[in-house]
């Protein structure tokens, strides 16, 4: 009997792995050699965040953060710092930050779809398929769609993780101050991104500077029946729910700046005002393997 569940327990698994595999997925990467970094078109540095799996979450926190499960994530590209203030005017759309007197600071008071347009107006702009519908309540997301989105809580918790499986990818909160923006280094106000050193990959302020929205409608219990592959987050329904904010923030304890904490944050999309004045956000966008060596062929150096 005992036999015959290991042989069960082990089918199971190999089944999981050749899933995983056959959607660009596999076992979590052992850490990059070096950060792989390319820049779109419109002249934003992206980094290629490797396919892998990880655990997500925590068991040992706040209970919105359990059960701790393993996921498992294509390969995607991710900003290497928060979207800042002259992209977003690049993109031609009102600034709406607090803070704007420089304009390499992250943008901030961004609502939930203020930062899907800058998304979508980014996608047109680089000649790729706008991930997000306009025409319908709640403008849903296409994840077939070549173009840029906004991360979903796996994709971040994963990229902030960097392979590593600690409270921080960096180590513990007493190492927090050279590593982001918080409460207790800020000064009670944003920074200029990339000030901090960044993590393993390469990405920088995942901790502090500004929260940052992600896809995912937040909803406390979402772990215990998300899925292991490439999690979505919660079906839609077009209402204004709250979303997932993650990483924490200038105004953020260092508790809140965990890779695992999760904020349940109003999206102010019916808002007439919109005050929060530390919500930010970056972009990711899906690719394949053969459209990373692509770009990172453009990127090497001419020899």
């Amino acid at each position: 009997m005992r036999l015959r569940r290991i042989t069960l327990a082990l089918g199971q698994a190999l089944g999981l792995l050749a899933l995983g595999l056959a959607n660009g997925c596999g076992p979590a990467p052992a850490s990059q050699a070096k950060p792989r970094s390319v820049t779109t078109a419109s002249g934003v540095p992206m980094i290629v965040v490797p396919a892998g799996s990880f655990q997500m979450g925590s068991d040992d926190h706040e209970a919105d953060e359990g059960p701790r499960h393993e996921v498992s994530l294509g390969t995607f590209l991710m900003d290497q710092f928060e979207v800042t203030h002259d992209l977003f005017v690049k993109a031609q759309l009102p600034n709406p930050s607090r803070w704007q007197d420089d304009s390499r600071k992250p943008v901030e008071r961004v609502r939930w779809r203020e930062a899907k347009l800058y998304c979508n107006e980014r996608s047109l702009m680089e000649g790729f398929t706008p991930c997000y519908d306009e025409a319908k309540p709640g403008w849903p997301c296409d994840f077939s769609a070549n173009g840029y989105r906004l991360p979903t809580e796996a994709e971040w918790e994963y990229a902030a993780r960097a392979g590593s499986s600690r409270l921080y990818s960096f180590g513990d909160a007493a190492r927090l101050k050279v590593n982001g923006w918080f409460a207790d280094n800020a000064g009670k106000r944003t920074h200029v991104v990339g000030t901090r050193r960044p993590n393993k990959w390469g990405l920088h302020d995942l901790y502090g500077n500004v929260s940052e929205w992600c896809q995912d409608i937040y909803e406390p219990d979402y772990y215990k029946r998300s899925p292991l592959q490439n999690p979505p987050g919660p079906a839609e329904d077009g209402s204004d729910a709250r979303r997932v904010m993650k990483g924490g923030s200038w105004k953020a304890s260092a508790s809140m700046c965990r890779a695992s904490f999760r904020k349940g944050q109003r999206t102010g999309d019916t808002d007439a005002c919109f005050f929060t004045d530390y919500c930010g956000f970056r972009c990711v966008r899906r690719v394949t393997p053969d459209e990373v060596k692509s770009l990172l062929a453009k990127a090497a150096p001419e020899k």
